[in-house]
């Protein structure tokens, strides 16, 4: 028993439609590797801007212990001249 046309027309549209989804849906190897190589840098972009901010806070915290000082030694030259604070 032969598959009428319509049938076999619609048959074969599906088929290139399915060839024609499955072509459009594979991605290049090498848009692959420029979107590694993106993501890598800013990897590195991101540790880089975190070592930063460590540095910054490490700079800070130090710039407090300096400061605590610095009031300290006022406070008690102030104390030892008899101002009141």
């Amino acid at each position: 028993m032969p598959i009428p046309i319509r049938r076999r027309a619609i048959a074969r549209a599906a088929w290139i439609a399915a060839i024609l989804v499955f072509a459009a849906s594979c991605r290049s190897p090498q848009s692959d590797a420029y979107l590694i190589e993106q993501i890598r840098q800013m990897g590195d972009e991101l540790n880089a801007s975190r070592q930063q901010a460590s540095d910054l806070q490490s700079q800070l915290d130090s710039l407090r212990g300096v400061v605590a000082r610095q009031d300290t030694l006022l406070t008690r030259i102030a104390g030892m001249a008899g101002i009141p604070r």
